[in-house]
């Protein structure tokens, strides 16, 4: 019974959040005031699951990150925002933008080149990990030419922290799609990322 009103209020606060995202769309200046911290909170989440993993003291933290991403958020005023799904997906691909321009910017100040990049189940990168992003991205960027919706899987687990049934939501694909995606497109990375030879392209799966 439990289960069932905890569902019932976590469904309501979805509908909830897809209405005020609608409103601003629309103009509606109330509309952002109420989303405010709804905004915050779902950035905190994010941006906790990626800077999880850096050391204390790192140059970028996590308020600083999400205090970035919210007020570029805030800039997409031309936005025609559908629901949640499609907020969370946006906002992986400011989290993306943000750390990866960091991460160009830590490079050139230091002038030391990237470290590999290891993909794993939890979407996390070890090691020094925005050291690792520019070589990351660019794969990435390899990765949309061939098949975009793997790329947007990457992007949304791992830049964003959508779990499984978040990027299923957003995809409009069955979990199991993602799943698959996921699994083919961390292993064509892996591949990039290590310096594989032959014809990486063509192990890719581009089967939709």
């Amino acid at each position: 019974m439990r289960d069932s009103r905890q569902g019932a209020a976590g469904q309501a606060a979805k509908d909830e959040v897809c209405e005020l995202l609608r409103a601003w769309s629309g103009g509606d200046a109330t509309a952002l005031e109420k989303l405010t911290p709804i905004v915050y909170d779902e950035l905190h989440r994010l941006a906790r699951h990626y800077m999880k993993g850096e050391r204390p003291g790192h140059s970028l933290q996590t308020t600083a990150l999400v205090n970035e991403a919210y007020m570029r958020l805030v800039d997409y005023t031309r936005m025609q925002w559908q629901d949640r799904a499609h907020f969370l997906a946006v906002s992986a691909q400011v989290m993306r933008r943000i750390l990866i321009e960091h991460a160009r910017r830590r490079n050139q100040k230091r002038g030391g080149g990237v470290a590999h990049v290891s993909l794993d189940e939890a979407a996390l990168v070890g090691g020094d990990r925005l050291g690792d992003l520019v070589a990351l991205d660019d794969a990435l960027n390899a990765l949309a030419q061939l098949d975009s919706r793997k790329a947007q899987v990457v992007e949304m687990r791992f830049f964003g922290g959508l779990n499984v049934q978040e990027s299923a939501d957003v995809l409009k694909v069955s979990p199991a799609t993602v799943m698959r995606d996921w699994n083919t497109a961390k292993a064509w990375l892996y591949r990039e990322l290590s310096g594989g030879t032959g014809d990486a392209g063509g192990a890719l799966e581009t089967g939709r």
